[in-house]
């Protein structure tokens, strides 16, 4: 898709009503750009993704009844093709490294300029990534002071990492590993100390760099 020949088609989804038509009447007023629909969480928007048919769904990461994580994993899983783009007041770099491993295009701040606003939108829909500066800048922070990794992990560790990495609750890796949810915790906490990482987001980068996915 061009978007220079094409009008990209958008879905705005927010909790905050009046963030979603603030948004929406700066968006109309844009060439090439229209706002086909609205939702207030990831449960609305999954209903309506399939007969607005957007583009890219610009959602935000905070939401009631399921948030914009799960809300990406779900759409990367049932619509491969769909661009989200996150807009979010959130400057934290678990959310970011989270959304973009669960498929998210793009990543702003809703304090960035209304012309960096369709310039995200049109570099996602065109199928590229776009994260704002201060996102960008986030994330290579906290990279630079992150102790290196010294030990590596046991296969029983491997296998637990791994399976954290995809999502699964300390719960379903018990049943899967039909070992007990306290023996898993325990795992997690180890695995966290040998590699010196202690977000979810981390431990799943990790996993992603090691090929254990």
């Amino acid at each position: 898709m061009s978007t220079s020949e094409s009008v990209v088609k958008v879905m705005l989804v927010d909790d905050h009503i009046l963030v979603l038509e603030g948004i929406r009447a700066r968006l109309e007023q844009e060439k090439g750009i229209e706002v086909v629909g609205q939702a207030t969480d990831g449960v609305e928007a999954l209903a309506l993704v399939k007969d607005l048919k957007p583009d890219v769904v610009m959602m935000d990461v905070s939401m009631p009844n399921m948030n914009g994580i799960e809300t990406t994993k779900i759409f990367q899983e049932r619509h491969p093709d769909l661009k989200v783009l996150i807009l979010s007041m959130h400057d934290n770099r678990e959310y970011i490294s989270q959304l973009m491993f669960h498929g998210a295009k793009g990543y702003i701040l809703k304090d960035v300029s209304v012309e960096e606003m369709v310039r995200a939108i049109r570099t996602v829909a065109d199928g590229a990534t776009y994260i704002c500066r201060a996102a960008t800048e986030t994330l290579f922070r906290h990279g630079e002071t992150m102790d290196p990794v010294e030990s590596k992990l046991t296969r029983r560790e491997e296998a637990i990492l791994s399976r954290v990495a995809k999502g699964l609750s300390s719960k379903a890796i018990s049943n899967e590993l039909n070992i007990s949810v306290r023996t898993v915790e325990t795992h997690r906490q180890n695995i966290k100390t040998k590699l010196h990482l202690n977000t979810t987001a981390e431990l799943t980068k990790y996993a992603y760099d090691q090929q254990l996915l």
